[in-house]
């Protein structure tokens, strides 16, 4: 399936915006990006298996919430990274 990645994690694509993955959840999903992206996944997921406080992840323009969210293969995944800082 096509997963859109941000402009903060594409140090790991060799600056691909977009790549494959295959996966029948989330989970699986991220584990196959870590595979073909050592470290990726570090990125995302914490020490506990929880989706980082920064990281969202939208499937055909859904919010997925956690990593049992089932998958198809035809699927679009979107990974966004929340911008913070700037306040007063």
């Amino acid at each position: 399936m096509k997963v859109f990645v941000p402009t903060p994690l594409r140090s790991y694509t060799k600056n691909r915006p977009e790549v494959s993955a295959a996966g029948r959840t989330m989970g699986e999903l991220l584990l196959d990006l870590d595979r073909q992206f050592p470290g990726m996944r570090f990125r995302m997921i914490d020490e506990q298996d929880g989706i980082r406080q920064h990281i969202r992840f939208f499937v055909n323009g859904e919010a997925a919430l956690d990593l049992n969210v089932e998958l198809e293969p035809q699927d679009e995944v979107q990974i966004i990274c929340a911008i913070s800082g700037g306040g007063k």
